[in-house]
């Protein structure tokens, strides 16, 4: 009924920035949180940063001032602008939505498939 649909991943050096996007579709009434989690091997998945429907903003700690989160709710779409990119950030980044369908009054938890991040030199 719904899906979320990663892009922008890949090779990265040091220092440097990669964008990715998410977009939503199907049978959706309202989208209330998008955000980014992340995996990297042998570690637990992570949160990386969410956004409100209305812009509200939360980041772990270890992204601020790097990373930026930003959504166009006419899209359905979120964003991720990663810069200064560190080795560490090196995982798998997951698009995540928090989504009210049309045929339920419930808010139901979705996940894309992820996209690999490498941050090697």
């Amino acid at each position: 009924q719904v899906q979320l649909v990663e892009s922008g991943g890949g090779l990265v050096q040091p220092g440097g920035s990669l964008r990715l996007s998410c977009a939503a579709s199907g049978s959706i009434f309202s989208i209330y949180v998008m955000g980014w989690y992340r995996q990297a091997p042998g570690k637990q998945r992570e949160l990386v940063a969410t956004i409100t429907r209305g812009g509200g903003t939360n980041y772990a700690d270890s992204v601020k001032g790097r990373f930026t989160i930003s959504r166009d709710n006419a899209k359905n779409t979120v964003y991720l602008q990663m810069n200064s990119l560190k080795r560490e950030d090196t995982a798998v980044y997951y698009c995540y939505a928090r989504i009210q369908i049309v045929t339920r009054v419930q808010l139901d938890d979705y996940w894309g498939q992820g996209t690999q991040v490498t941050v090697a030199s």
